[in-house]
């Protein structure tokens, strides 16, 4: 049984949502306090977090920069009020898998969560959690080599020039599709398909914050000023990989 963490300081919508989840075949456990949230996440290992922006204690974005800078990969769906543009950017850029705004509805809030579950299911879970084991490890294989640029998808890996590179689940995910494609233009809204599934509901400067955070990574590790030495932007079309 898949086991859902809810960070969430409103009483009524906590009470709601793990209803909800439970309902739907899940283990669902809460929490009011992002410090409490925190604790709960290394001790329960969920497989799946909903996290509210707005927290006592610790909010929601820092909750999610700490979780991505330590290496955990757990999914996580952003809840908040905030409408704002810069915000639903921000979750994003720090690592969550999706986000969804409140007042919403629980049919699709229960469809982002089963969307997002299947997505990592389909990786291989323990590859975005808190890790495999070796003989798991070794079982996989598939490495593609371009221009310097080594990703390992067995080991959910990815370097250039000898250089370690620290990606999000769906950063990884983005640069295997373009890799496994290259030289194919891809639109922002066949990305979405292809990448975030068709269920995503989310809107295509998704995939423009990922790119861009993507590119910034693959340049910080080659140690070079070229921005575009592998995701290209094709004017009015969208991307492709060199």
């Amino acid at each position: 049984m898949k086991k859902i963490l809810v960070i969430e300081d409103e009483p009524n919508i906590l009470e709601l949502v793990l209803y909800n989840i439970r309902s739907n075949g899940f283990e669902g456990i809460g929490s009011e306090d992002g410090l409490a949230g925190m604790e709960l996440i290394h001790k329960e290992k969920p497989d799946l977090i909903l996290l509210d922006l707005m927290l006592p204690g610790k909010n929601g974005m820092d909750i999610c920069r700490e979780l991505r800078s330590a290496g955990n990969r757990t999914p996580i769906i952003m809840l908040t009020a905030k409408s704002e543009e810069t915000d639903r950017v921000m979750g994003l850029e720090w690592g969550a898998d999706d986000y969804i705004s409140k007042p919403f509805g629980i049919r699709e809030l229960m469809a982002r969560i089963k969307a997002v579950l299947r997505r990592y299911e389909e990786q291989g879970e323990d590859a975005f959690g808190y890790g495999m084991n070796e003989k798991e490890e070794m079982a996989r294989d598939g490495v593609i080599r371009i221009n310097g640029l080594v990703i390992d998808e067995g080991r959910y890996q990815v370097s250039v020039d000898g250089n370690l590179v620290s990606l999000t689940a769906k950063e990884f995910e983005l640069l295997m599709f373009l890799a496994k494609n290259q030289g194919l233009v891809f639109t922002r809204n066949q990305l979405l398909d292809k990448v975030w599934g068709i269920e995503y509901a989310g809107e295509t400067r998704t995939v423009d914050v990922h790119v861009r955070y993507l590119r910034k990574k693959l340049q910080e590790a080659a140690r070079e000023t070229e921005e575009e030495r592998y995701i290209e932007t094709i004017r009015g079309k969208g991307y492709r990989f060199k």
